[in-house]
């Protein structure tokens, strides 16, 4: 939109315009830092602990005024008004400088262009605060502040309240045509009516150009407003295609097969939203509602509404490519694909999409382009395309927002983008601004900026992340198996602890390895001192899994492991049963010696995944145990197989080992405990009495608790920086209840849940 000398679009972010003075001198800032001086000042708030009788926001208002405060910033005032004026205010620490606007007291009235004021839903930041105590100081200040302040100019500004609202402010020596044509527009408040914000754009356009009264349109404003009008335009396409919405009988043939309710919804929130986290919980099929999607985005492509665009890049794990095309070969066989990957595409045809000629017209055919996260990292031309919809599934590869391949994941190109992840927050809260700053750049602040803020969310209860929820509750659908509003039809899973002896052997290497890391630790320090812990945590796990995989000496005996001992005697049963079932290990290196003793079992070989398979031969694998006559055993390590893959024929699945993150673990589960699964699943939880393995089960229920309200560290890294004689009771052994036979085989039975 073009604007005449009469209207200005504002810039927050860049250098601001010295503004209209009403005829005083601006007051003379000092270039050298200086403390606000206050009155005597109230008790010192706790920044973990809120006092009962202030509300949430008032609390994390008066933290960022007792914290800033007292910081050493530098202000300057870059305006034409002592007081209502606009500031560059710099954190000599950091070396960075916020542009601030002033215009009152009120939280929401003023303007910083820092990541914290943008997020927080406060109105309000440090740097505001900061500003705001230092005008104070001025006679007469405070009572004006408290008023407000009217300058010359008209002023339209975005509002980062608890609530995003378009604010207007007539000038001084506004026109009355201005004043009335304001009132068709905005609240008695001077906040925008919901029903003109689509057609803000007519209220520009009408103002009165006469007398040279200035007219100041910040620029956050035009992208709120853009926000806003493309998604009333997705809307009202997809209410114009399907009115009878998740009814539609559009719907009935979209797919090769029938859809959920849930998964209509949830496909219609795709389109409707352009960027969002589709968040379900495993096994309630999160692609065949993106296959639906895309299929939709087909037809509007069609029927040019909205305008054609390129096709839709999807980004996966390299184990799950041969996944897609077989769900698309299955469910939605008229999707023109490409895979942009050697395990489908010769090594040749991928070389020629290096040519931009070729790659256009390769390109124009399709629906969408099949990927892995590697290559995204190693291809140039894959971070050039303009893409007409980019989509993430397992998107908690992009997590480390440091690591190379997350850089590149980022440097894709394309407007709409969908995040499919079924733990979007696996063990830290910094995990949810990765995917963010992905999906919506910018929402979230800086890292850094988020890092400090849940930090000082309190005490990590419900109602500390309510800021947080409200910011990004609406790019995010999310349902769960335990609902049984969303699916009534899947089976009930079993959860039980299978309580396992120590042998005598394992016993004394254990008891050998805590007293032998005893003594190393009274000599290293530091980094040193953490590898340390770590490698004997390690061997602690593996002397709980059987003495050989520590000892590495191949001789994996029944009778030197009570959890092969128990691992035989529980699938003896299964086997009487003619069930199938699962074994997850953490470690590669046992995976061949469950599958023999398995095959001892069962009396037939079984399967085994790894890092190792190749990538062609794991959906070969999965097809071969999915068959009822396939082998009734399927042994993976934890990352190779603990994502993606549908092994529904399992109504069995064991964790032989324990994962510290319980979100991995429900991952594996779910491989068998999804949709299209017929049975109850039984999940069996091995845990070694006595040993670091019972100590970890507890911090995993604990953090399973956790987790509900956002929060969590790495147990690994929790352990490397307890005290010594902390962590030596941690990982000591509790000899009367390793060796317990009493203890050996005991289940304790978890909770029936839907997941």
């Amino acid at each position: 939109m073009k604007f005449n000398n009469t209207i200005k679009l504002v810039s927050r972010m860049k250098s601001l315009p010295r503004g209209e003075t009403d005829g005083k001198k601006p007051a003379a800032w000092p270039e050298a830092s200086q403390k606000a001086k206050t009155a005597p000042s109230p008790p010192k708030l706790s920044r973990t602990h809120k006092p009962d009788d202030i509300a949430l926001e008032d609390w994390q208002r008066a933290l960022r005024r007792q914290f800033g405060e007292q910081q050493p910033f530098v202000l300057k005032n870059v305006g034409g008004h002592p007081l209502f004026s606009e500031f560059a205010l710099t954190n000599p620490e950091s070396g960075k400088t916020y542009k601030i606007a002033i215009r009152g007291e009120a939280p929401g009235m003023n303007y910083c262009s820092c990541p914290d004021y943008r997020i927080n839903n406060l109105g309000t930041c440090k740097h505001i605060e900061f500003t705001l105590a230092k005008l104070s100081q001025q006679p007469g200040a405070e009572k004006r502040l408290r008023e407000g302040y009217a300058p010359i100019w008209s002023e339209i500004w975005l509002s980062y309240g608890l609530k995003r609202e378009i604010m207007f402010r007539a000038g001084q020596d506004a026109p009355a045509e201005l004043s009335a044509l304001s009132e068709k527009y905005f609240d008695g408040r001077g906040v925008l009516r919901e029903d003109r914000l689509l057609d803000f754009h007519t209220f520009l356009e009408a103002i009165p150009r006469r007398n040279g009264h200035e007219v100041r349109c910040y620029d956050d404003v035009m992208a709120y407003v853009a926000e806003c009008q493309d998604a009333a335009h997705r809307r009202a396409v997809v209410n114009a295609r399907l009115p009878e919405g998740i009814e539609s009988p559009l719907f009935d043939a979209l797919l090769k097969t029938d859809l959920y309710p849930y998964q209509r919804e949830g496909a219609l929130f795709a389109v409707r939203a352009g960027r969002c986290l589709l968040g379900d919980d495993m096994g309630l099929g999160k692609t065949i509602q993106v296959l639906a999607l895309l299929l939709l985005l087909r037809q509007q492509k069609a029927s040019r509404t909205p305008p054609a665009t390129g096709p839709a890049l999807l980004v996966v794990p390299a184990s799950l490519v041969a996944n897609w095309k077989a769900e698309i070969g299955r469910f939605a066989p008229s999707l023109a694909a490409f895979y942009a990957h050697p395990s489908e595409t010769p090594a040749a045809a991928l070389a020629m999409m290096a040519d931009a000629k070729r790659r256009a017209a390769t390109l124009s055919g399709m629906d969408i382009v099949i990927t892995t996260y590697a290559m995204v990292h190693r291809v140039a031309w894959l971070r050039e395309v303009p893409w007409g919809l980019l989509i993430l599934d397992e998107a908690q590869a992009v997590k480390n927002p440091g690591a190379r391949q997350t850089r590149a994941v980022k440097a894709l190109q394309g407007k709409t983008r969908i995040i499919l992840s079924g733990t979007p927050l696996e063990n830290r809260l910094g995990d949810l601004w990765s995917l963010f700053d992905f999906l919506c750049p910018g929402l979230l602040g800086t890292e850094k900026v988020f890092s400090r803020y849940t930090k000082g969310t309190g005490d990590g209860t419900d109602n500390a992340y309510a800021a947080l929820r409200t910011l990004v509750r609406p790019y995010i659908l999310r349902r769960l198996k335990t609902d049984r509003r969303i699916i009534a039809d899947l089976p009930d899973k079993v959860e039980v602890k299978v309580f396992c002896p120590l042998t005598k052997t394992q016993a004394t290497l254990y008891g050998e390895s805590v007293r032998e890391m005893a003594e190393k630790l009274k000599e290293t320090e530091g980094i040193q001192r953490r590898g340390l812990v770590l490698a004997y945590l390690m061997r602690f796990k593996q002397i709980c899994n059987h003495p050989s995989q520590w000892l590495g000496d191949q001789a994996y005996g029944n009778g030197a492991s009570g959890k092969f001992q128990r691992l035989r005697t529980l699938c003896e049963e299964i086997a009487s049963r003619q069930e199938k079932l699962l074994v997850f290990t953490q470690f590669r290196e046992m995976t061949e010696p469950l599958a023999a003793l398995l095959a001892e079992v069962f009396l037939r070989p079984g399967l085994v995944l790894h890092g190792g398979t190749g990538v062609g031969k794991r959906r070969e694998i999965v097809d071969a145990f999915q068959r009822e006559e396939g082998p009734p055993f399927f042994v993976l390590s934890l990352k190779a197989g603990g994502l993606g893959l549908n092994l529904t024929a399992a109504s069995h699945v064991i964790h032989f080992d324990r994962w510290w993150n319980p979100a991995v673990e429900n991952q594996a589960t779910d491989r068998a405990y999804r949709i299209g699964q017929k049975k109850n699943v039984l999940v069996h939880k091995f845990v070694c009495r006595g040993t670091i393995e019972e100590k970890i089960d507890a911090l995993i229920e604990s953090k399973k608790d956790l987790a509900e309200s956002i929060l969590g560290t790495g147990e690994e890294k929790l352990l490397t920086e307890m005290p010594d004689d902390e962590l030596i009771r941690f990982v000591s052994l509790d000899l009367a209840r390793a060796l317990d036979e009493g203890n050996g085989g005991g289940e304790m039975k978890g909770r029936r849940s839907g997941g």
